[in-house]
Protein backbone atom coordinates (compact mmCIF):
# COMPACT_ATOMS: atom_id res chain seq x y z
CA UNK A 1 0.00 0.00 0.00
CA UNK A 2 1.67 3.80 -0.90
CA UNK A 3 0.35 5.97 1.18
CA UNK A 4 -0.09 9.50 0.02
CA UNK A 5 2.10 12.57 0.79
CA UNK A 6 0.05 14.06 4.27
CA UNK A 7 -1.22 10.91 5.58
CA UNK A 8 2.90 9.38 5.03
CA UNK A 9 4.19 12.69 6.90
CA UNK A 10 1.48 12.34 9.59
CA UNK A 11 2.67 8.64 10.33
CA UNK A 12 6.12 9.88 10.15
CA UNK A 13 4.90 12.60 13.11
CA UNK A 14 3.30 10.26 15.24
CA UNK A 15 5.85 7.68 14.90
CA UNK A 16 8.52 10.52 15.80
CA UNK A 17 6.31 11.50 18.82
CA UNK A 18 6.35 7.89 20.16
CA UNK A 19 10.15 7.34 19.61
CA UNK A 20 10.51 10.69 21.37
CA UNK A 21 8.26 9.68 24.37
CA UNK A 22 10.18 5.96 24.89
CA UNK A 23 13.54 7.79 24.44
CA UNK A 24 12.17 10.68 27.45
CA UNK A 25 10.51 7.29 29.87
CA UNK A 26 13.79 5.54 29.43
CA UNK A 27 16.12 8.12 30.21
CA UNK A 28 14.09 9.16 33.05
CA UNK A 29 12.78 5.81 34.90
CA UNK A 30 15.02 2.89 33.67
CA UNK A 31 17.88 1.41 35.53
CA UNK A 32 20.75 0.86 33.41
CA UNK A 33 23.25 -2.20 34.56
CA UNK A 34 26.78 -2.40 33.15
CA UNK A 35 27.79 -6.12 33.27
CA UNK A 36 26.45 -8.48 35.33
CA UNK A 37 26.46 -8.51 38.90
CA UNK A 38 27.01 -12.54 39.76
CA UNK A 39 29.63 -13.23 37.29
CA UNK A 40 31.77 -9.76 38.74
CA UNK A 41 31.43 -11.35 42.25
CA UNK A 42 32.48 -14.18 40.79
CA UNK A 43 35.51 -12.77 39.84
CA UNK A 44 35.41 -10.84 36.45
CA UNK A 45 37.13 -7.99 36.76
CA UNK A 46 38.12 -7.05 34.01
CA UNK A 47 36.72 -3.81 32.47
CA UNK A 48 34.64 -3.48 29.23
CA UNK A 49 32.61 -0.95 29.36
CA UNK A 50 33.59 2.67 28.60
CA UNK A 51 31.89 5.40 31.01
CA UNK A 52 31.07 6.92 27.91
CA UNK A 53 28.49 4.31 27.54
CA UNK A 54 27.06 4.51 30.75
CA UNK A 55 26.69 7.99 31.11
CA UNK A 56 24.22 7.93 28.30
CA UNK A 57 22.19 5.92 30.31
CA UNK A 58 22.59 7.49 33.91
CA UNK A 59 24.16 10.21 35.70
CA UNK A 60 23.33 8.87 39.09
CA UNK A 61 24.68 5.26 39.99
CA UNK A 62 27.70 3.17 41.42
CA UNK A 63 29.86 0.35 40.13
CA UNK A 64 33.68 -0.87 40.48
CA UNK A 65 36.82 0.05 38.52
CA UNK A 66 38.96 -1.86 35.79
CA UNK A 67 40.95 -4.74 38.05
CA UNK A 68 38.75 -4.01 41.04
CA UNK A 69 41.25 -1.02 42.12
CA UNK A 70 38.77 0.20 44.83
CA UNK A 71 34.93 1.39 44.29
CA UNK A 72 32.76 3.63 42.14
CA UNK A 73 30.51 6.20 42.33
CA UNK A 74 28.31 8.85 40.16
CA UNK A 75 26.87 11.73 41.04
CA UNK A 76 25.75 14.70 38.99
CA UNK A 77 27.07 12.65 35.74
CA UNK A 78 31.04 12.60 37.30
CA UNK A 79 32.75 9.45 37.99
CA UNK A 80 34.82 9.66 41.42
CA UNK A 81 37.33 6.31 42.36
CA UNK A 82 37.93 5.46 45.95
CA UNK A 83 41.23 3.17 45.86
CA UNK A 84 42.14 0.95 48.80
CA UNK A 85 45.10 3.71 49.34
CA UNK A 86 42.19 6.04 50.48
CA UNK A 87 42.43 8.19 47.65
CA UNK A 88 39.57 9.66 46.42
CA UNK A 89 39.57 11.23 42.89
CA UNK A 90 37.72 11.99 39.35
CA UNK A 91 37.74 9.53 36.72
CA UNK A 92 38.09 10.35 32.83
CA UNK A 93 35.26 9.18 31.13
CA UNK A 94 37.44 8.08 28.76
CA UNK A 95 38.27 4.98 31.04
CA UNK A 96 36.31 1.40 31.76
CA UNK A 97 34.42 -0.06 34.10
CA UNK A 98 33.35 -4.15 34.27
CA UNK A 99 30.57 -3.65 36.55
CA UNK A 100 28.47 -0.36 37.10
CA UNK A 101 24.52 0.77 37.59
CA UNK A 102 22.91 4.00 36.82
CA UNK A 103 19.83 6.03 36.13
CA UNK A 104 19.40 9.42 35.55
CA UNK A 105 18.12 10.45 38.90
CA UNK A 106 15.18 13.17 39.64
CA UNK A 107 14.19 12.68 43.55
CA UNK A 108 10.49 12.26 43.27
CA UNK A 109 10.00 12.01 47.14
CA UNK A 110 11.73 13.88 50.13
CA UNK A 111 11.86 13.30 53.32
CA UNK A 112 14.20 14.84 56.19
CA UNK A 113 15.33 13.01 59.50
CA UNK A 114 17.87 14.17 62.23
CA UNK A 115 17.47 10.80 64.50
CA UNK A 116 20.84 9.11 64.74
CA UNK A 117 20.64 5.97 62.36
CA UNK A 118 22.62 3.27 61.94
CA UNK A 119 22.83 1.83 58.83
CA UNK A 120 20.44 -0.85 60.14
CA UNK A 121 17.91 1.54 61.43
CA UNK A 122 18.43 3.91 58.33
CA UNK A 123 17.22 0.69 55.86
CA UNK A 124 14.20 -0.10 58.24
CA UNK A 125 13.37 3.76 58.21
CA UNK A 126 13.95 3.50 54.53
CA UNK A 127 11.49 0.24 54.14
CA UNK A 128 8.69 2.50 55.62
CA UNK A 129 9.18 5.23 53.09
CA UNK A 130 9.45 2.71 49.88
CA UNK A 131 5.62 1.54 49.79
CA UNK A 132 6.07 -0.97 46.87
CA UNK A 133 8.19 -4.13 48.20
CA UNK A 134 8.52 -4.99 44.37
CA UNK A 135 9.60 -1.40 43.35
CA UNK A 136 13.13 -0.37 41.81
CA UNK A 137 14.17 2.57 43.86
CA UNK A 138 17.45 5.02 43.37
CA UNK A 139 18.48 6.60 46.97
CA UNK A 140 19.90 9.64 47.46
CA UNK A 141 21.00 10.61 50.93
CA UNK A 142 22.88 14.27 51.70
CA UNK A 143 23.46 16.07 54.79
CA UNK A 144 26.34 15.11 58.18
CA UNK A 145 26.96 11.95 59.54
CA UNK A 146 28.32 10.99 63.02
CA UNK A 147 30.27 8.34 61.40
CA UNK A 148 30.93 6.57 58.27
CA UNK A 149 32.57 3.60 57.75
CA UNK A 150 33.78 2.42 54.13
CA UNK A 151 35.85 0.24 52.24
CA UNK A 152 37.50 -0.87 48.93
CA UNK A 153 39.62 -3.45 47.60
CA UNK A 154 43.36 -3.91 45.83
CA UNK A 155 43.79 -4.05 42.58
CA UNK A 156 43.89 -7.71 41.60
CA UNK A 157 45.95 -9.67 38.85
CA UNK A 158 44.85 -12.88 37.16
CA UNK A 159 43.88 -15.41 38.02
CA UNK A 160 41.40 -14.21 39.38
CA UNK A 161 38.99 -15.83 42.43
CA UNK A 162 35.28 -14.73 43.65
CA UNK A 163 35.07 -11.53 45.90
CA UNK A 164 33.93 -13.21 48.96
CA UNK A 165 37.44 -15.00 48.79
CA UNK A 166 39.52 -11.37 49.14
CA UNK A 167 37.60 -10.37 51.88
CA UNK A 168 40.84 -10.60 53.90
CA UNK A 169 42.36 -7.66 51.52
CA UNK A 170 39.76 -5.06 51.90
CA UNK A 171 41.13 -1.73 53.25
CA UNK A 172 38.48 0.19 55.68
CA UNK A 173 38.51 3.75 56.53
CA UNK A 174 36.19 5.67 59.02
CA UNK A 175 35.19 9.15 59.02
CA UNK A 176 33.95 11.21 61.86
CA UNK A 177 31.66 14.23 61.65
CA UNK A 178 31.74 14.13 57.99
CA UNK A 179 29.26 15.77 55.78
CA UNK A 180 28.83 13.93 52.05
CA UNK A 181 26.25 11.91 49.79
CA UNK A 182 25.32 8.44 49.77
CA UNK A 183 24.38 7.26 46.19
CA UNK A 184 22.54 3.76 46.26
CA UNK A 185 19.59 1.45 45.18
CA UNK A 186 17.32 -0.99 46.69
CA UNK A 187 16.78 -3.34 44.47
CA UNK A 188 13.95 -6.10 44.48
CA UNK A 189 14.48 -9.98 45.05
CA UNK A 190 13.01 -10.67 41.29
CA UNK A 191 15.81 -9.25 40.17
CA UNK A 192 18.70 -11.36 41.53
CA UNK A 193 21.42 -12.26 39.79
CA UNK A 194 22.33 -9.05 37.24
CA UNK A 195 21.88 -7.08 39.96
CA UNK A 196 22.43 -6.71 43.58
CA UNK A 197 19.37 -7.28 45.56
CA UNK A 198 18.48 -5.41 48.70
CA UNK A 199 20.18 -2.02 49.70
CA UNK A 200 23.49 -0.84 48.18
CA UNK A 201 25.21 1.84 48.96
CA UNK A 202 28.67 4.27 48.36
CA UNK A 203 29.81 7.15 49.71
CA UNK A 204 31.40 10.24 49.04
CA UNK A 205 31.97 13.55 51.20
CA UNK A 206 31.20 17.42 50.22
CA UNK A 207 35.08 18.22 49.68
CA UNK A 208 35.45 14.52 47.55
CA UNK A 209 38.52 13.60 49.60
CA UNK A 210 36.77 10.18 50.55
CA UNK A 211 34.50 7.44 49.37
CA UNK A 212 34.07 3.84 49.56
CA UNK A 213 31.19 1.22 49.90
CA UNK A 214 29.41 1.51 52.66
CA UNK A 215 29.85 -0.56 55.60
CA UNK A 216 28.26 0.83 58.56
CA UNK A 217 27.37 4.46 59.66
CA UNK A 218 25.64 7.07 61.89
CA UNK A 219 23.21 9.29 60.86
CA UNK A 220 23.30 13.17 62.25
CA UNK A 221 20.82 15.41 59.78
CA UNK A 222 20.32 13.94 56.27
CA UNK A 223 18.12 14.76 53.76
CA UNK A 224 16.58 11.63 51.82
CA UNK A 225 15.08 12.00 48.03
CA UNK A 226 13.93 8.91 45.93
CA UNK A 227 13.60 7.97 42.75
CA UNK A 228 11.38 5.13 41.68
CA UNK A 229 12.26 3.46 38.69
CA UNK A 230 9.66 1.35 35.83
CA UNK A 231 11.81 -0.48 34.10
CA UNK A 232 15.47 -2.04 34.07
CA UNK A 233 17.85 -3.38 31.41
CA UNK A 234 21.14 -5.31 31.64
CA UNK A 235 24.25 -5.08 28.82
CA UNK A 236 25.84 -8.08 29.32
CA UNK A 237 29.31 -8.39 28.24
CA UNK A 238 30.34 -9.83 24.81
CA UNK A 239 33.42 -11.51 26.22
CA UNK A 240 34.15 -15.00 26.17
CA UNK A 241 34.98 -14.93 29.94
CA UNK A 242 31.81 -14.54 30.20
CA UNK A 243 30.55 -16.77 27.28
CA UNK A 244 32.18 -19.53 29.73
CA UNK A 245 31.59 -18.55 33.76
CA UNK A 246 29.34 -21.07 35.50
CA UNK A 247 25.93 -19.49 36.45
CA UNK A 248 25.01 -22.81 38.17
CA UNK A 249 26.47 -22.01 41.30
CA UNK A 250 24.25 -19.83 43.64
CA UNK A 251 26.17 -16.75 45.02
CA UNK A 252 23.82 -15.29 47.57
CA UNK A 253 25.53 -15.61 50.63
CA UNK A 254 28.61 -14.80 48.96
CA UNK A 255 27.02 -11.52 48.06
CA UNK A 256 25.80 -10.44 51.53
CA UNK A 257 29.34 -11.17 52.60
CA UNK A 258 31.09 -9.11 49.98
CA UNK A 259 27.95 -6.40 51.03
CA UNK A 260 28.98 -6.28 54.93
CA UNK A 261 32.47 -6.90 54.12
CA UNK A 262 32.20 -10.43 56.44
CA UNK A 263 33.45 -13.73 56.29
CA UNK A 264 30.46 -14.91 58.79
Amino acid sequence: MILQKPYACLLAIVCLIAFSNASAQTKNNTLYTAGHASAFIGGLYDAVYPYTKVLKHGDFGLGAPDKLDGEVLILNGKIYQTQSTGKTFEVKDSELTPFAVVNFFKGKKTAKTAQKLSKIALFLYLDSLLSNKNGIYAIKITGSFNTIKTRAFPPVKKPYVPLADMLSLQHFFTFENVKGTLVGYRIPTFMDGPNITGYHFHFLSDDKKAGGHIIDLLTNDVTIEIDQLDSFLVDIPQTKDFDNFDFSKDRRKEVKKVENGKKD
